[in-house]
């Protein structure tokens, strides 16, 4: 039996389930490029505003923000890196579980690398939402100046009604995402082609050299405008995280046949507004509609970010999934919010924290203008490491000789370190903000995989081996355990050696079970693991036996579910006559053990904070037995 379609990645295989692939894409592939034009452009300007903008200068920057989409979004991810996947799957942690698996030389760097993707990723859905909601809600300063008092309460309202909707799920308005963007987009390119007749001369932004050209004479300046020209390619690592929920072509289709041309029509409209009427520098977008549809605009501009928006939440949602089951942080719950689609998920306690994260942005900075320099950072940091991720890739999986692994990606590469130096210049604007963020992240997934490895460390020197203890149980005679009639699990990270319970449940109250099954969960460096492959059972003795549960990091770790198709494939054992044994440490910190006093309390508040293993693997709850132990670490 093969993984069910809920549980593979997206794949079309009729014209109609293509178009839906399509509009879905255009909804939440490219919900946040899509909003970029809200205020790209605008801070772009921004550095002009007390003179020197001639027509030189909006020419060069219309023509660095095509070229830069069309470098970054159309070369590196649409035709390039959404064909480096991991069984369908995209994302720096998906690419990392696949590389971790085919070049284990490289594993620290890589990992290094992985989790700064990762880290930089959640600062980016902290800092989406709160700068793409601001810059639409201020629309409404231009529909009338009253609302200029209102902008940050109703941007923080709105936000705090969408992290609530959360715990719902997104299937039930996802089907309204593509539809309201395909209209948002086809508003954008409409209002561009209205304005570019007001000066053609932007239509020589097509031309490269103008680009270089702005670059080169602008100096010092043209370096730092780089940073916000940035902004018009975010969301671009969208196209790869969500690759297996839409698929390779469905992606691709989306972009150029209505993402590309309708930003690159605005972009263009926005340029020949500001030629032929240098006082819309104020902000470009809303000043390309007549009045009159201004209210209009803003609403679905608002529409438009608060999808953006929900894209980096269920990214955000499903990266911290994938970290959790791939080891890098304690367990945390997680709620299915689709009874068919496991992609839909809810994690509380992310979902507090983004939430606790984003009003907290909107607050310190209190307006988009201000927020927006905190953005870039963490967008060309993640690129950069993407590239990084893709010369490995390219290397061990497609074997590309280094040669030309280099000569496809150095240039790419270059180019993301140019717009990433340009917006480190921003640090002390609020560049700071997503540094903060990834490190503090970093330290956290740093600091839970060394703590896990001592503590396996620290356990394992009181280890027995599993198969001396089966032979010691068995050559008992005198002074031997009560034999109890049942089924005894007992969950274990390490099948080789004797779970710490049962030795427990031994000295204790001196029983065994009649039958005693070790089982391990595994998670493969695969997003999904067919049911064929979901277990394995080694016999060991009359009353042991040994089972494995492998999971990819894209499951539904459902241990209950799993041993249910072990029942059906043969297995004997009845759910109600067994009971489910599981070890509790309490840990104690201990300066001298190996971690600093400081990494100690972390990780054992991370440890604190996980899930219980019976919910997160779906044990039933009424047939589990706990045993703690105490372990200083």
């Amino acid at each position: 039996m093969t993984a069910s379609l809920d549980h593979a990645p997206a794949h079309a295989n009729t014209l109609r389930q293509f178009l839906v692939l399509t509009l879905g894409s255009v909804g939440v592939v490219y919900g946040d490029i899509g909003t970029s034009p809200l205020y790209a452009f605008r801070e772009a300007l921004r550095p002009f505003a007390e003179g020197g903008l001639g027509r030189e200068e909006v020419v060069g920057l219309i023509s660095l923000m095509i070229w830069t989409l069309t470098m970054i979004v159309t070369c590196k991810y649409v035709l390039f890196l959404l064909r480096a996947d991991n069984d369908g799957e995209g994302g720096t942690l998906s690419l990392l579980a696949l590389l971790l698996k085919k070049a284990p030389r490289y594993a620290t760097g890589m990992f290094v690398a992985g989790i700064l993707g990762a880290a930089l990723f959640i600062g980016d859905a902290m800092i989406t939402p709160a700068l793409s909601v601001l810059s639409a809600v201020e629309g409404l300063k231009l529909v009338t100046p009253a609302f200029d008092d209102y902008v940050l309460p109703i941007s923080a309202a709105i936000m705090v009604l969408l992290f609530a909707v959360q715990s719902r799920g997104t299937g039930a308005v996802s089907s309204f995402f593509g539809p309201i963007t395909l209209v948002w987009f086809f508003v954008m390119g409409a209002a561009g082609v209205a304005h570019i007749g007001d000066d053609l001369a932007i239509l020589a932004a097509f031309n490269p050299i103008h680009a270089v050209t702005f670059l080169w004479s602008a100096g010092l300046v043209g370096f730092i405008v780089l940073g916000a020209v940035f902004l018009t390619v975010t969301g671009a690592e969208a196209l790869y995280a969500d690759l297996g929920h839409f698929g390779r072509h469905p992606i691709q289709a989306a972009w150029f046949a209505i993402a590309f041309p309708a930003l690159a029509l605005n972009y263009l409209g926005q340029g020949a507004l500001v030629l032929s009427h240098p006082e819309a520098i104020s902000d470009p977008f809303f000043l390309m509609f007549p009045r009159w549809a201004l209210l209009p605009v803003v609403i679905l501009a608002t529409a438009a970010t608060i999808i953006a928006s929900q894209s980096v939440i269920t990214g955000a949602f499903s990266l911290v999934r994938q970290a959790i089951h791939l080891g890098f942080l304690p367990r945390f719950e997680i709620c299915y919010t689709s009874e068919t689609q496991t992609g839909q998920i809810y994690l509380p306690l992310v979902n507090t924290a983004i939430l606790t994260g984003v009003l907290v942005l909107m607050f310190v900075f209190g307006s988009s203008e201000s927020l927006a320099p905190a953005y870039g950072v963490s967008i060309t940091g993640a690129m950069v490491i993407d590239t990084i991720l893709a010369f490995a890739f390219v290397r061990n999986q497609w074997n590309w000789p280094a040669l030309t692994a280099i000569a496809v990606l150095l240039p790419l590469f270059l180019l993301e370190l140019v717009f990433l130096g340009a917006n480190l210049f921003k640090i002390h604007d609020g560049g700071y903000v997503p540094i903060l963020i990834a490190g503090t992240l970093m330290t956290m997934m740093w600091t839970w995989r060394k703590g896990v490895s001592l503590l396996r460390q620290k356990t394992a020197r009181q280890e027995i081996p599993l198969n001396q203890f089966i032979a010691a149980v068995e050559r008992m005679s005198e002074h031997a355990p009560v034999i109890v009639p049942g089924t005894a699990i007992f969950l274990t990270a390490t099948p080789d050696s004797t779970p710490a319970v049962l030795l427990h449940n031994i000295k204790h109250n001196h029983v065994i079970h009649q039958h005693n099954i070790i089982l391990t969960i595994k998670t493969a460096r695969v997003p999904y693991v067919p049911e064929k492959d979901r277990y394995t059972l080694t016999k060991l003795s009359e009353r042991f036996s040994k089972l494995e549960l492998r999971f990819g990091f894209m499951d539904d770790q459902n241990a209950s579910q799993a041993l249910a198709q072990c029942r059906k494939a043969g297995l004997k054992f009845e759910i109600m006559t067994t009971s489910f044994y599981l070890g509790r440490r309490k840990l104690v910190a201990d300066p001298h053990s190996g971690l600093p006093r400081w990494q100690d309390k972390l990780f054992i508040a991370m440890a604190n904070s996980a899930i219980d293993p019976t919910d997160y693997f779906h044990l039933p709850a009424n047939r589990v037995v706990e045993l703690g132990e105490q372990v200083i670490i």
